[in-house]
């Protein structure tokens, strides 16, 4: 086909500047050196676009293109489409808009400057409308002349493909673009069983279509008259065979197991976040091919879009406020795949909750190997028995909880018998294969667990947080034995006697502003005294006295930790602080919402409302699409955070968390077996708050707290609803009222409740 780069009118040449002044060190007629090329690492994805249907996305640049480090079309572990470019020959497109419409659609807006124009306005659009299902994306790219004059153009829609694995793209390795075929009409990529395929179909009867293959680019090309007042579109559907890439399934459109989540309030930064978040949060759902019905959340895109032992049960946990489908679901998809044997390779024992599940074995940069199903992680299993518990707590059908004690017996006999080795009361972890993770709680990487000087801390080690798991665990998991006449409470009763013990005598240190916990005792069961956010970890579990709390409470809103958007990972004043270190200084939500509930449930309100805050005030820097984390900087150095660059988003744990403010700032404590649920909520800028969408015992929950502070709740559980008005001073709660519900008949159960 003969190319038509021909416009109706090209801009005028601005005329040349006069008296331009030299930069001092190089000649005028110099040209300014190249600028260094990116070192080869882990792509950075901050200024990514991201659509999504788990367990499929789209990531691009902000004008739109595929084409640069992590951007692609992935299913699963896999890169289906590699680069996706729209040109127009001769003329240069003006990026003007990008815009995330929903967690799968995602639309960006540009100008052909110097088109059809008579003023220097732009005259010709150009508009990308982008769509995620799972396997599939389509694309409409719609050209419109506003202008008064002709124009003729020539498109270009070029695309590649590489079938990179997910490790070699988050490595920043180069993969080989595979050559593709021109199929009627279509371009057809193929690796072994792998398959892509991209089409395009435009209604226009006068733009001439062309499809050719150079190489390993396919490009389909048009010759476009647009006329003025005209728009021309062309669809592209592109779809990935790619199956083998992901070992769960998509979840189907009405399967979300909760209901709308509506929440109207003072800061309209709060309520967009919120939204944001459950949009985000239906769109990383997967289901267990072993049982369809069964929904987790995927942890996070476009890192991590699988099911992970501790992000999946966190995630759900946060979330119960909305109902216990989604609990059940992640419960039951790890169970079935609980530690029955001791594998080494992996890291298995019996009854230990897993890591991750991929579909293959990964090779990371750093040398490491995780086998497809790895089960190295400390906190998983714990993780599990609370959640357990909790969702009890909400309503999950006894039924349901009954179907899963014989793997909550294993899972409390791993605690006892393989968390904790060498029988001094705390669980502990050491990467026994010498290729798998070097740490094994949440805060993974290999610098995380570190002394107030910075160095490193050695293995086998006992991280804080995870003796809060073990004791909460411990201790809600004899009570499940005992809801539903299992033996053996009374051993796990002691050994949480034993860990709170231990830890008592281990954690505690001091420094000139008083005792805290440190955040691990090392190999030689030495305190790692870093100041850290896993203090807030502790926090409500039952782990600590009140004492201890408020010492805790107090630490953790100082500055050198508290004075950022959120809690910080690691105090600034400790040696090696890095504000954008993963774990060494960065702020995570999900770490810091953990926090906040920890406070609130401590009796603490105030302390969690200031914290609460700081996160909310976050939101907008991100479009109210918390990442994964963000950089650790003072609220002071900057209006808004910066991200820390190669972070997930979105991350379930990080969407989450906004449903973790929502519970600790109402105070909502759900007890069914007992048939009771609290509110009490904390005072700050959100009254007046009304929200819907809540869920408890199978049965919808809505509630408002006026301006005077007067709560009022509406669900048709059959529950005592025991309300608390907030205090109008700083700390504390004015008395309480337990008031009986009337239930409505016409209330059906929520989406996802038994």
């Amino acid at each position: 086909m003969t190319q038509q780069t021909q416009t109706s009118q090209q801009p005028q040449t601005s005329p040349q500047p006069q008296n331009v002044r030299q930069t001092p060190d190089r000649p005028h007629d110099c040209p300014p050196p190249d600028p260094a090329p990116e070192p080869a690492g882990q792509p950075y994805v901050h200024d990514a676009v991201l659509a999504m249907w788990a367990p499929s996305f789209v990531a691009s640049r902000p004008d739109g293109d595929l084409g640069a480090d992590v951007d692609g079309f992935y299913h699963g572990d896999r890169r289906c489409l590699s680069s996706l470019r729209v040109t127009v020959d001769g003329v240069h497109l003006a990026a003007t808009n990008a815009a995330t419409e929903s967690a799968n659609r995602a639309a960006f807006d540009a100008v052909l400057r110097g088109v059809a124009q008579r003023t220097p306005d732009p005259a010709v659009t150009l508009r990308r409308e982008r769509t995620v299902l799972p396997g599939r994306f389509t694309e409409t790219v719609r050209l419109t002349n506003y202008g008064s004059l002709p124009a003729r153009l020539t498109v270009r829609i070029e695309a590649e493909s590489d079938f990179a694995a997910m490790e070699a793209v988050k490595a920043g390795a180069a993969a080989a673009p595979v050559a593709p075929a021109a199929d009627a009409g279509r371009l057809v990529w193929t690796s072994g069983t792998e398959r892509m395929t991209l089409s395009a179909h435009t209604t226009a009867t006068d733009a001439h279509t062309a499809v050719s293959v150079s190489g390993t680019r396919g490009t389909f090309a048009y010759d476009v008259p647009l006329a003025p007042g005209e728009s021309w579109h062309c669809e592209l559907t592109g779809r990935a065979d790619a199956d083998s890439a992901t070992p769960f399934l998509p979840m189907t459109e009405d399967a979300r197991p909760w209901r709308d989540l509506q929440l109207t309030c003072a800061d309209a930064d709060f309520s967009r976040l919120l939204a944001r978040s459950e949009q985000d949060l239906a769109r990383l759902l997967l289901a267990d091919p072993q049982a369809p019905g069964d929904l987790f959340a995927g942890a996070g895109a476009p890192w991590y879009l699988t099911l992970f032992g501790r992000d999946s049960l966190w995630t759900a946990r946060m979330l119960l406020p909305l109902g216990t489908g989604l609990a059940a679901g992640t419960l039951r998809a790890l169970a079935r795949r609980q530690g029955r044997a001791t594998v080494p390779a992996t890291e298995e024992q019996p009854g230990k909750i897993l890591h991750e599940v991929r579909a293959e074995t990964r090779e990371l940069a750093d040398g490491k190997r995780l086998p497809a199903q790895y089960y190295g992680t400390i906190d998983a299993t714990p993780l599990w028995i609370s959640l357990l518990h909790d969702a009890w707590r909400w309503g999950m059908p006894r039924e349901e909880v009954a179907a899963l004690l014989p793997n909550l017996e294993a899972a409390l006999n791993w605690l006892v018998e393989y968390g904790d080795p060498d029988g001094d009361g705390l669980l502990e972890y050491v990467d026994s294969t010498g290729t798998g993770l070097a740490n094994q709680g949440w805060k993974d990487s290999g610098d995380s667990v570190r002394f107030r000087d910075g160095s490193l801390a050695t293995a086998p080690i006992a991280l804080c947080e995870v003796q809060a798991y073990a004791y909460e665990a411990a201790t809600a998991g004899a009570a499940l034995l005992d809801a539903f006449g299992r033996p053996g409470a009374d051993r796990y009763r002691t050994w949480a006697a034993r860990v709170r013990e231990a830890f008592r005598a281990g954690f505690w240190v001091p420094d000139e502003h008083g005792p805290y916990t440190a955040i691990a005792l090392d190999a030689d069961k030495r305190p790692v005294d870093a100041v850290t956010s896993g203090m807030g970890h502790l926090l409500g579990t039952g782990l600590l006295d009140a004492e201890e709390e408020r010492l805790l409470a107090d630490r953790l809103l100082a500055p050198e930790m508290a004075d950022a958007y959120g809690l910080r990972t690691y105090a600034s004043d400790n040696g090696g602080y890095n504000p954008v270190g993963y774990h060494v200084g960065s702020v995570w939500p999900h770490d810091t919402a953990i926090a906040v509930h920890g406070l609130a449930r401590a009796g603490y309100p105030e302390h969690a409302r200031r914290l609460a805050e700081n996160l909310i005030a976050a939101g907008p820097a991100f479009d109210s699409r918390l990442p994964e984390l963000f950089a650790g900087t003072p609220r002071s150095a900057s209006s808004r955070p910066a991200p820390y660059p190669a972070s997930c988003r979105p991350q379930a744990w990080a969407a989450a968390a906004s449903v973790t403010l929502l519970q600790a700032l109402l105070g909502i404590e759900a007890d069914v077996p007992a048939g009771r649920l609290t509110v009490r909520p904390v005072t700050g800028g959100l009254l007046p708050l009304t929200v819907s969408g809540l869920n408890v015992a199978g049965r919808p929950l809505s509630l408002s707290v006026g301006a005077d502070g007067v709560v009022s709740t509406r669900t048709s559980a059959p529950l005592e609803v025991v309300t608390q008005a907030p205090a109008l001073g700083d700390q504390g709660n004015s008395a309480t009222e337990a008031t009986a519900i009337e239930v409505p008949a016409t209330e059906a159960p929520a989406p996802g409740a038994a």
